[in-house]
């Protein structure tokens, strides 16, 4: 790890008063009070950027702080977009803060967007899978900020999915917004992990160094069961679904519903053709899912609501035995995955499409990821701020 690349490790009367209680990044206010007094302030943040029930925003503004604008991610400020859907800039009501969309005409802040301002401010709830596109937002502020010379201060939180690493390491010509840097589906890093290995392993763009700073999590560990206390996007709305996420997510890429239009989704599979199950749901257009698969129709398959919850959570890879399932049932495999070839997208090559199709078994498909999963795992672990 470079020398320059540094993280202040903040100790609070949180810590002392209640050990046992995960502390996360923006709690701990006087700590990132004393890095932004006084410097003008951008906020990348979302529904999610609250401490209890205040947001950071609402906190940051009513304290004094120069907080020049807000900058959006997928689903917007608010978090109330549907996936793909375009966010707009806006203004925010209560504060009058100018909201800059980094989910519509471009995803990185342009040369206006960090005009005048000293500090870029990171704090969003990520799930600790590479397909959910805010690292890929996290990737991109971080090389804007590199390329701009501005600071970046990460306010840490804990990844419900970060006590294990597995999948394909992306392939990079098969970059995308929901693949932006090569790491495996399943990272095993925080935000502030990830952005140090971004930064660490000089992956944001030509910039040699980068003011980045980390106010970590105290009490955390990446064997510490996290409960997120706000859903992180409409479709994941509480923590059984970001667990089955990393797993059900390939589905997005096929012919098959995993519950979007339904009041559980990702927490069901289905597909009016499949016989071997006895649940089925109805996906119902909705404003969290406004053309949902299979709309309409009736979908017969599995429902995941019943796993405990400390079964997930002792999970150590990707649970491929949904997407064989489905594959090897459904009559048609020729239409089981999409034609514009999502799934590749997610998956992060197209190897994993051809084998399936070629027949070949989970065994197989998992042989080849473990060269370039080994090489990624020894690089992780210069920049963990956690215990594994």
């Amino acid at each position: 790890m470079p020398a320059w690349l540094w993280c202040t490790a903040v100790f609070t009367q949180a810590q002392i008063n209640d050990n046992q209680r995960v502390v996360v990044g923006a709690e701990q206010t006087q700590a990132l009070l004393h890095l932004i007094c006084d410097k003008q302030t951008a906020l990348v943040v979302n529904h999610s950027s609250f401490v209890g029930k205040t947001h950071l925003v609402d906190t940051l503004y009513d304290l004094g702080c120069c907080i020049d604008r807000i900058l959006a991610p997928e689903h917007g400020f608010r978090g109330s977009e549907d996936a793909g859907v375009t966010v707009r800039d806006d203004v925010d009501a209560r504060t009058g803060i100018p909201i800059v969309s980094l989910y519509g005409k471009k995803k990185k802040p342009a040369c206006e967007d960090l005009e005048g301002i000293d500090v870029v401010v990171f704090d969003i709830q990520d799930v600790g899978a590479r397909f959910y596109t805010y690292i890929s937002t996290l990737f991109y502020i971080l090389e804007a900020c590199a390329e701009q010379g501005k600071q970046v201060i990460i306010l840490d939180r804990p990844n419900p999915n970060g006590h294990y690493v597995d999948g394909p390491v992306l392939d990079m010509r098969y970059a995308s917004f929901v693949g932006i840097a090569p790491i495996p589906v399943v990272h095993g890093c925080t935000v502030g992990e990830l952005a140090r290995l971004f930064a660490g392993e000089y992956w944001i763009g030509s910039a040699q160094r980068i003011d980045l700073q980390v106010i970590p999590c105290l009490n955390y560990t990446h064997h510490t069961p996290y409960d997120l206390p706000v859903k992180t996007s409409p479709n994941l709305p509480n923590t059984r679904a970001a667990l089955l996420y990393p797993s059900l997510c390939f589905f997005e890429g096929t012919e098959v519903s995993i519950g979007r239009g339904t009041p559980a989704p990702f927490q069901m599979v289905g597909h009016p053709d499949y016989t071997e199950g006895s649940y089925s749901f109805i996906p119902t257009a909705g404003y969290a899912a406004r053309n949902p698969p299979q709309e309409g129709k009736t979908c017969w398959g599995m429902d995941l609501r019943h796993i405990p919850m400390d079964s997930l959570r002792r999970d150590t890879a990707l649970n491929l035995k949904y997407l064989f399932e489905f594959f090897d049932c459904l009559p048609d495999r020729e239409s089981f995955f999409l034609k514009n070839h999502f799934f590749d997208l997610l998956a992060g090559n197209s190897s994993w499409r051809e084998q399936m199709m070629a027949g070949k078994t989970e065994a197989d498909i998992r042989a080849g990821w473990q060269y370039d999963l080994s090489l990624f795992k020894a690089i992780r672990k210069k920049y963990l701020l956690y215990p594994e």
